[in-house]
C-alpha cells in the first residue's frame, strides 16, 4: 500500500515528470523490442493522468487510508490561474499515529479531496480531516464533507430547497401545491438532519393542508 501511495503522489504531483518517466519506459520498450506500437499509449496515458491523477489518488486514499488531521501552515497564491482562479500552493503538517507530525505539499492543481468533484474546495479550518496511508503520510487526501467548512457548506445546500419551499409557502399560506411542496422539502431535510422543530412543522403543514381540503 505504502509503494502504491507513493507512485500515486508522484503522478499526481509531477505530471511533467511523469510524461517524461512515460516517454522513457515506453520509448525504451519500444527501442528494445523494435515495435512502434509501445509508443501508443503515452499520449492517452498522459492525457488521463492529467485529468484523472488527482482523482484516483484520493479514491485510493479515501478507500484504504486511515484518519487523521493536518493543518496548513502556508497558503501561497501564484500567478497561474485555473478556471479563472489563481491557484495556490500549500504547505501543511500531518499528524502521524504516534503523534508526531510530518510535512506535505500540494497545490489547488493536485490536491487529493474526497468526496471527489469537479470543484477544488480547500477547507480553512485550522485542523483539517485527511486519511492517508500510514508509513507515507505526506500523500494525504482532504475529508472536505468532514470539515467544519464543509458540514456547513453541506447544511446550506441541504437547506436551499427548504428555504425556496418556505419563501413561496409564506407569500402564499393558502396555495396547496406551495404547502405540498414545503412538505416534501422538509421531509428530504430530516432524512439527513433528524431535527425535531422540523418534524413538528411538517405536523403543522399537514394540518393545514387537511382543513384546505
Amino acid at each position: 500500500m505504502v509503494l502504491i501511495s507513493k507512485i500515486l503522489f508522484f503522478i499526481s504531483h509531477h505530471g511533467f515528470y511523469t510524461v517524461i518517466l512515460l516517454l522513457v519506459v515506453f520509448g525504451g520498450l519500444s527501442y528494445l523490442t523494435k515495435k512502434g506500437w509501445f509508443l501508443i499509449p503515452i499520449i492517452p496515458l498522459a492525457i488521463l493522468n492529467g485529468f484523472g491523477g488527482q482523482f484516483l489518488n484520493a479514491w485510493f486514499l479515501n478507500k484504504y487510508g486511515v484518519t487523521s488531521t493536518a493543518i496548513i501552515t502556508s497558503d501561497v497564491e501564484t500567478n497561474s490561474t485555473l478556471n479563472d482562479m489563481y491557484i495556490h500552493d500549500y504547505e501543511a503538517i500531518v499528524k502521524k499515529q504516534d503523534g508526531k507530525y510530518t510535512t506535505t505539499f500540494f497545490s489547488t492543481t493536485t490536491a487529493a479531496i474526497y468526496p471527489i468533484r469537479n470543484s477544488i474546495r480547500i477547507p480553512g479550518d485550522k485542523d483539517i480531516p485527511v486519511k492517508y496511508i500510514p508509513g507515507y503520510e505526506k500523500n494525504m487526501v482532504i475529508l472536505y464533507d468532514e470539515s467544519r467548512e464543509g458540514k456547513i457548506l453541506l447544511q446550506n445546500e441541504k437547506l436551499a430547497p427548504v428555504n425556496t419551499a418556505k419563501t413561496k409557502y409564506e407569500a402564499d399560506r393558502t396555495n396547496k401545491e406551495f404547502i405540498e411542496e414545503y412538505i416534501n422539502a422538509l421531509e428530504n431535510y430530516v432524512k439527513y438532519n433528524d431535527d425535531a422543530a422540523y418534524k413538528e412543522k411538517i405536523e403543522e403543514l399537514k394540518q393545514e393542508l387537511k382543513q384546505l381540503k
